[in-house]
């Protein structure tokens, strides 16, 4: 046991997984700031999102100073722009939904993201895909299903903005994970956080900008701070594991952001959401072991 313990925290599937979990905290954090601003106190979805990442790009002006031009430094630039591009459009379609359908909703809409990620995994970057990650993501999917019921008549169009949102962060994460091969996390970082604040501007302007104040002021730069920790904690994921692999443990956004719904905005999950949550947990658990095992097995 003692000998376990120090080798469990040296893993690399364990560091992947608790990245991805610490990463969905954060982005829970700031799904129920983003959702308050848009839901409370009506600010328009365009002008969170330049703000938000507006903010981030400012907190992290230290780091940039640290490492200097060699942070923006990079062989690939087309690929930081075509992945800030789709992180852009995912950010637009998943304030527009945050804002039209519940917290929870959108949670397990934006779940379906594993199967354009896995599928995208095998086709693009050559990851092998075992029964077990498959497994894994299905039980997911599943889970998201049971909690979201899309055969009942509170069903909406507007819920199909958070897939739409899932689609595009697909693309982006599949094209972090190949940057993770060639370049460090600061670096990929520091690219999504330069560019997507002039792209965000001009969606900002188009949809009618707006300055914020008091509270409103306060949660953005708030916003910003999470934005800036869950995109790190993010690319340091996809960078120590496979993005196959460390994609299930995306899921516990799930019981993440509900658990923050309800202490904020009072809303009381029902029977079917738990079960669901269960499905999702115990098939990310379980992943988890499996890969412990391939890898002492290896070694």
């Amino acid at each position: 046991m003692n000998q376990f313990v120090p080798s469990l925290f040296r893993s690399r599937a364990v560091a992947g997984a608790l990245y991805m979990i610490l990463a969905g905290v954060a982005f829970a954090a700031l799904n129920v700031v983003t959702q308050w601003l848009a839901m409370t106190l009506s600010f328009p979805p365009a002008s969170v999102a330049f703000w938000q990442y507006g903010f981030a790009l400012v907190l992290s002006l230290p780091l940039l100073r640290k490492l200097g031009v060699k942070a923006m430094r990079t062989r690939h630039p087309w690929r930081h722009i075509l992945r800030v591009l789709l992180a852009a459009l995912g950010v637009q379609a998943w304030l527009t939904g945050l804002a039209t359908v519940p917290i929870w909703q959108a949670i397990a809409l934006v779940m379906t993201s594993p199967f354009f990620i896995i599928i995208g995994a095998r086709l693009f970057l050559g990851e092998a895909l075992g029964p077990a990650r498959w497994f894994a993501t299905l039980a997911g999917f599943i889970g998201a299903m049971i909690i979201l019921q899309p055969w009942s008549d509170a069903f909406t169009p507007a819920a199909l903005l958070p897939v739409l949102s899932a689609f595009l962060w697909g693309g982006s994460s599949l094209l972090m994970k190949n940057l993770t091969s060639f370049e460090p996390a600061e670096t990929i970082t520091v690219w999504l956080l330069v560019l997507l604040t002039p792209v965000n501007f001009g969606l900002a302007v188009a949809s009618g900008f707006v300055v914020p104040g008091g509270t409103a002021l306060i949660l953005l730069i708030g916003a910003g701070i999470l934005t800036a920790l869950g995109q790190y904690l993010l690319t340091l994921a996809y960078t120590v594991a496979d993005a196959a692999y460390v994609q299930p443990f995306d899921d516990l956004k799930l019981p993440l952001n509900v658990f923050a719904g309800w202490i904020v905005f009072g809303y009381a999950p029902t029977g079917y959401l738990w079960f669901g949550a269960m499905l999702i947990l115990v098939a990310s658990l379980t992943l988890m072991k499996i890969e412990l095992g391939r890898e002492r097995a290896a070694n």
